[in-house]
């Protein structure tokens, strides 16, 4: 099967430290994977090098069979590549102002971007929200409203930094719940977690950095 996304090599380093040296590193399109290892390993590093928020040393970069460079960040992935901080970012407008706010930069017409986030807000359970100030949502409800906000960009390649992490109780059970679903629409799903429930869930492949180098588990 022909790789999502495939690098032949990617290092990076912090001065004279070496955080990792990853080879074939690949991706395939419609799974979902789970990025494990010890803190300082490297996973949220990793993430944001593949979202072109961190420089890294890269060679052989193919997205969707076409080759790229990580650097300069290429448009293309800047549109199909999405990246979920582990504490997302809110803008100050309304939760349904937030999931609208990458469709209207992308020009997507103000009544069209209405529908989809109408229906972006049922898949989340964030409806009854849409007028709410960030400031009134719990953490999960955020997290909730950061992948709706994901997901009506129609990712090709969705990065969630510890979905997980900050929520328990129904919090963490409501959004454990929409991951499969992101994959069932089309997207690569990687997840940098500790979270055993997500480790666990069905047909997620385990990442594992140890030592600069990944393992498939």
């Amino acid at each position: 099967m022909t790789a999502m996304l495939s690098i032949a090599r990617l290092t990076k380093r912090y001065g004279e430290h070496l955080l990792f040296d990853l080879q074939d590193f690949r991706l395939e399109a419609a799974r979902a994977y789970v990025l494990t290892g010890m803190n300082g390993a490297g996973k949220s590093t990793l993430l944001r090098v593949l979202a072109g928020l961190a420089p890294a040393d890269a060679e052989g970069v193919q997205f969707g069979g076409q080759a790229v460079h990580l650097a300069p960040y290429p448009p293309a992935l800047r549109r199909d590549i999405v990246y979920v901080h582990q504490h997302p970012v809110m803008f100050s407008t309304s939760v349904a102002g937030n999931i609208a706010y990458g469709l209207r930069a992308r020009g997507m017409p103000r009544g069209e971007a209405a529908g989809v986030v109408e229906q972006a807000m049922c898949w989340a359970g964030v409806q009854h929200l849409r007028g709410s100030a960030p400031a009134t949502l719990s953490g999960g409800e955020k997290q909730r409203v950061a992948l709706a906000r994901a997901k009506v960009l129609q990712p090709r390649l969705l990065l969630l930094d510890e979905p997980t992490a900050s929520l328990d109780g129904e919090a963490r059970e409501q959004v454990l719940a929409l991951i499969p679903s992101l994959t069932q629409a089309g997207s690569t799903v990687v997840m940098a977690c500790h979270d055993r429930d997500l480790i666990n869930l069905p047909d997620v492949r385990r990442l594992k950095l140890r030592e600069g180098r990944l393992e498939e588990k």
